[in-house]
């Protein structure tokens, strides 16, 4: 094998590596301004059922942060609720950020999973339309895998934002970290929190 050839290919591997590295890259979104307010929207995961109101994330996340996180969780809410009301509490809150926690009553009722789908697409359009930062957090199906259905992954790929798909599962497969078999406990709720601040600093969005 000559030089030329071994040059070659040895070029081809760099290449294909920082394409793969490109890939692979966490999406980063524009860091807070320090008068900033993140808007924690979703259902009863969000509002914290399970633990006293102290104890939620969103309450956690404000703490840990040091930004105004609003609480916008409806116990029950559908993805199909939450589309309609989320216009509202945008141009109410103007929030910076959206963390996006929704679809899990949709799994539980065994509503059309591609209605879903296109439920959150859409609110994420919605927001970036409107200038504001989203992460979405994947939700897992009831069973003996707690699997989070794939789209929650793709719906982020597609539109660029990060995506943080493991603590839920993690915490509902934990009976310790569980008030009950669909919502975590006060520790369980410090475990979403602190996932969540890691994919904020991983993005940039805060220091």
């Amino acid at each position: 094998m000559n030089r030329v050839t071994v040059r070659t290919r040895w070029w081809l591997v760099l290449v294909g590596l920082l394409i793969l590295v490109g890939c692979t890259a966490a999406p980063q979104i524009d860091p807070l301004p320090p008068e900033g307010t993140i808007l924690a929207f979703g259902d009863s995961i969000t509002f914290g059922t399970g633990a006293d109101p102290e104890s939620s994330y969103p309450a956690v996340l404000q703490r840990l942060s040091g930004y105004r996180v609003v609480n916008a969780g409806i116990p029950g809410e559908t993805s199909e609720g939450g589309l309609a009301r989320l216009p509202e509490l945008l141009q109410q809150e103007q929030p910076s950020l959206v963390i996006l926690c929704l679809g899990g009553n949709d799994l539980l009722r065994r509503l059309d999973e591609k209605k879903a789908e296109e439920n959150l697409r859409s609110m994420v359009s919605m927001m970036q339309k409107r200038g504001v930062s989203v992460v979405l957090i994947g939700v897992p199906k009831l069973g003996l895998g707690l699997d989070v259905p794939h789209w929650y992954r793709t719906i982020a790929r597609d539109a660029q934002i990060p995506y943080e798909g493991k603590v839920l599962k993690s915490v509902l497969s934990d009976r310790t970290l569980k008030a009950d078999p669909i919502h975590p406990n006060a520790a369980g709720y410090q475990h979403v929190a602190d996932a969540v601040l890691a994919v904020l600093r991983k993005s940039g969005a805060i220091r």
